[in-house]
């Protein structure tokens, strides 16, 4: 009988599906891992004009659902989503070290799409001091890049370099930052920095498709990939392709937003 990879994500639930825990559940499910959560936050959204409404769950409940996984089941790997708070980030962070948990993944989620300010300056810091050193992997957009890198603005992709190096000394093992949509161009742009050299991914920004959840999922992808004990560049190159096939084939949900088909990979 052939081994079970399992994962687990420390995330928030998007009621739509598109992000969240369910996105990064998707993502387990499709790269052949099987996937846990542990439920930081609920966001639903208003019908009325899809304004996101969140409703926290307390920490008591979340360090029992970490338990479950971290003393009553194991894991392969983990990654982080939505923290809402420091003292959520701390007991992260602890529960990392109490569980020995390994091949960590730190999605920092400190802004939202479509939005170009950090929700929660508490939990951001708080993600910066306590829970980057932890990283085996982190994936930032190039705005909480900038945050951790203290720098005023990634645009370029010596920029992007730069954020790396300085995330890198903060501890982080692997830095992935995804440029997604917010360069200018006809281009974006993904890389990789291991402590030593730069993988770069470019890539042509493609039109007409729906991301809500790119960054949950492509954090998922490389978290399963390392479940299943493959190299960080390996992770790269095999989340790369998976991500492009899921947007391509993206669809609309509503006015309002779609969804990545996280299935397209198995598609004929």
């Amino acid at each position: 009988m052939s081994k079970k990879f399992k994962a687990l994500s420390i995330a928030g639930s998007d009621t739509s599906g598109s992000a969240g825990m369910e996105a990064d559940l998707k993502t387990f499910e499709e790269m052949g891992v099987y996937g846990m959560v542990a439920l930081t936050v609920i966001v639903a959204q208003n019908p009325a004009n899809w304004a996101h409404d969140i409703f926290p769950i307390d920490l008591h409940t979340i360090e029992r659902q970490i338990a479950t996984v971290g003393s009553g089941i194991g894991t392969d790997a983990m990654k982080t989503g939505m923290l809402g708070s420091a003292a959520l980030v701390e007991m992260v962070a602890a529960s990392i070290q109490k569980y020995h948990l390994k091949n960590i993944v730190i999605d920092p989620v400190m802004v939202c799409k479509g939005i170009d300010t950090i929700m929660v300056p508490e939990a951001a810091a708080a993600i910066k001091t306590k829970l980057v050193k932890y990283a085996d992997v982190i994936t930032p957009n190039t705005l909480e890049a900038a945050y951790l890198a203290d720098m005023d603005k990634v645009e370029t992709v010596d920029d992007i370099k730069e954020a790396c190096q300085r995330i890198h000394k903060l501890g982080a093992k692997n830095i992935v930052i995804k440029s997604g949509s917010r360069f200018t161009g006809g281009n974006m742009v993904d890389v990789l920095f291991d402590g030593t050299a730069f993988t770069i991914e470019e890539k042509t920004k493609l039109d007409n498709v729906y991301n809500s959840g790119a960054g949950c999922s492509f954090s998922a992808a490389i978290t399963a990939c390392l479940a299943k004990g493959l190299d960080i560049h390996t992770a790269f190159k095999t989340t790369q392709k998976f991500m492009q096939k899921a947007v391509e084939n993206s669809f609309k949900l509503n006015k309002y937003t779609g969804s990545l088909c996280h299935w397209a990979s198995r598609q004929q």
